[in-house]
């Protein structure tokens, strides 16, 4: 099974699109919309966690990363729901020590996120989607 390629595997090390397909009925099209859609909007999405972190804003920044999470649920991606939750729960209990830190850890699991459904838009369309 060594036909992985390095998009087939930064693919697999953020989402599993088995999982995802199965999410849209095996829509190809939406499968591809959604990625689309979130790559364009996690910039928004990133730009409102770090601006209620910068104003040490804990009920924004509890919001801000609520939509984050919800987002990377969408995709089943756990580590950047995962920080996306950890950053929401900090902000609900006003723990903001060290939330520039915590702040990093969620933008570059996002950052993967891009990645993996932007090889994976490459993956679907090459594939006939």
């Amino acid at each position: 099974m060594s036909t992985g390629s390095k998009s087939t595997d930064k693919i697999g090390d953020v989402i599993e699109v088995a999982d995802l397909l199965e999410r849209v009925d095996g829509d190809r099209d939406l499968l591809l919309e959604l990625a689309r859609m979130f790559r364009e909007d996690a910039p928004t999405l990133l730009a409102n966690v770090r601006q209620a972190a910068s104003a040490r804003d804990a009920a924004a920044l509890e919001r801000a990363a609520h939509a984050l999470k919800g987002s990377c649920s969408n995709f089943g991606a756990a580590a950047a729901r995962d920080a996306a939750f950890a950053l929401e729960q900090r902000g609900r209990s006003h723990h903001l020590e060290r939330i520039d830190e915590h702040v990093e850890v969620v933008e570059y699991e996002i950052e993967r996120l891009c990645d993996a459904l932007l090889a994976l838009e490459g993956t679907l369309s090459a594939n006939g989607a």
